[in-house]
């Protein structure tokens, strides 16, 4: 019976012959255009996929399909009208895409077409993101996953920042001695950068003689800009973005309670990842903190009645605790948050802490609270969520903020987000992976350094019509504040802004005129 042989990368008659990723990044904001060429060699007609895994941060604006020379626009809605819309086309055989959760940073867009035999396709998709920055950098972060041998395979990365880039490097996951040398370049001189990734069909093999790629992991853009200036204001056709990063500011103490989950679901390795993270914590803590630990299942207990000096003898008594951490039996969310919230209020009220510090408070837990016997005066205890939001809310009332760390997939975390961000929080989701020590780790270095606190972003009244939000509870090392807004005079190419804060030693104004 005779076949007809398919070119090498060619999978079910379906060859993908041509990926380009092309970025272009603009005072931070990121402008993406993921383009997939591919032809139907099989002598029927074949189904095309096109998956693109993009940030969880970032928002679509475009895509289309081309088919034969014809373009067919796409519409973006909104999720929830979105996965509607997408089980009613597919019910009839429609083309239609969708996005879903896909790991940690990403989320998936997927959609499939029935391509005749010998028919080309092109799949375009557009999404945009503002690059926020992190631990001194920022980072553009792209799955790279072709599942085949690609032709023409390409990302192409230009940056343009008014400042002048300070520095930029590439990473990526699969990224061999042989391809670091050849098929990626980067280079950035004054206000442009620029990274191109461009493998040969022979750099993408697995190894030699295999016809798999090896294009099959993360590749990450790091940069960051040159600040001559804590502040730069950019304006553009009458708005305007004000970034603020200061340097060299001395450490505001922190005042920090762990409420910890060890409840019957944290057994085993959540709490041994757990216990893994809070030591390499401690180890990072400065003599001028203060700590204590929470611990709650169906009872609440704690390390110390109050908050301790994170001097050498406390913190390590404190690890002798943390290695000695076990797991038992219910959640009861409500009252390990309000016996953290107490201690920290009363921590200020009776002068324990420094005056100028700064209280945080972090909950790990891996499940939704379902007991609770009743604490600080509330009676009986609420297991439901928006009771606890109350309870929390009411007992926090603004003066410092929460964060949330939910620890696996079993849990509610729009509960949990929810929480957080009523009060001057976030929430991170830890994967339960063999890192997650690791992820708790870099979630507490990103939060560990606070430079300023109660900072305010101060405009004159006549200059602006529109604004973002202008006040902060913490500003963290390593990271950036960005408020952007609209100017009464679309012509001004200049004008006052004031940025106010708490500091470690006295208050500070930084104003940019």
């Amino acid at each position: 019976m005779w076949k007809r042989s398919l070119p090498e990368g060619v999978a079910d008659g379906i060859e993908v012959y041509s990926t380009k990723i092309s970025c272009k990044v603009t005072s931070r904001f990121a402008h993406n255009v993921v383009t997939t060429r591919a032809v139907n060699r099989a002598d029927t007609a074949k189904e095309v996929s096109f998956d693109v895994e993009l940030p969880k941060t970032a928002f679509i604006t475009n895509f289309t399909l081309t088919i034969d020379g014809v373009t067919y626009p796409g519409n973006v809605k909104e999720k929830e009208v979105a996965q509607k819309q997408y089980e009613k086309a597919v019910s009839q055989g429609k083309t239609a895409g969708l996005v879903k959760a896909s790991g940690r940073k990403l989320e998936k867009f997927t959609v499939s077409v029935n391509v005749a035999a010998g028919s080309k396709v092109t799949f375009e998709l557009t999404y945009e993101e503002l690059l926020k920055r992190n631990k001194g950098r920022y980072e553009m972060y792209l799955k790279v996953q072709p599942k085949q041998l690609v032709r023409h395979f390409e990302i192409d990365a230009r940056i343009f920042e008014p400042q002048g880039i300070s520095m930029l490097d590439a990473e990526a996951s699969f990224i061999t001695n042989d391809l670091l040398g050849s098929a990626l370049t980067k280079s950035f001189s004054g206000k442009k950068g620029h990274v191109s990734f461009k493998p040969s069909l022979d750099q993408q093999r697995s190894c030699p003689t295999c016809t798999d790629s090896l294009l099959n992991g993360d590749f990450t853009i790091v940069y960051d800009v040159n600040r001559e200036s804590p502040a730069n204001v950019q304006i553009v056709n009458g708005y305007f973005v004000h970034f603020f990063a200061p340097q060299g500011l001395p450490v505001v103490p922190k005042n920090i309670v762990f409420v910890i989950d060890v409840s019957g679901s944290m057994s085993g390795r959540k709490i041994q990842q757990t216990r893994e993270a809070l030591l390499k914590i401690l180890d990072d803590m400065k003599e001028d903190d203060y700590l204590n630990f929470i611990l709650f299942s169906t009872d609440v207990t704690t390390w110390k009645d109050h908050l301790v000096q994170a001097t050498p003898a406390n913190l390590e008594e404190a690890r002798t605790f943390v290695k000695n951490i076990r797991d038992q039996s219910m959640t009861n969310i409500n009252d390990g948050l309000m016996r953290g919230i107490e201690m920290l209020n009363k921590a200020r009220e009776d002068h324990i802490v420094p005056e100028r510090s700064t209280s945080i408070i972090i909950m790990l837990t891996d499940g939704d609270a379902n007991t609770g016997e009743g604490e600080g005066g509330l009676s009986p205890s609420e297991s439901r969520p928006e009771k606890i939001q109350e309870n929390v809310r009411n007992a926090i009332r603004g003066k410092f903020p929460l964060y949330n760390l939910g620890f696996g997939n079993n849990l509610n975390y729009n509960f949990l987000e929810t929480l957080a961000l009523e009060n001057h929080g976030l929430a991170r989701r830890i994967y339960e992976d063999s890192d997650a020590n690791l992820q708790l780790q870099g979630f507490y270095e990103e939060i560990a350094n606070p430079l300023l606190t109660n900072v305010e972003v101060e405009y004159p009244e006549n200059a602006i019509l529109d604004l973002t939000r202008n006040s902060y509870p913490h500003f963290y090392d390593g990271s950036e504040i960005v408020v952007a807004g609209r100017l009464v005079d679309r012509n001004v190419n200049n004008f006052k802004a004031d940025v106010k804060g708490h500091g470690a030693l006295n208050d500070l104004t930084f104003t940019r005129r």
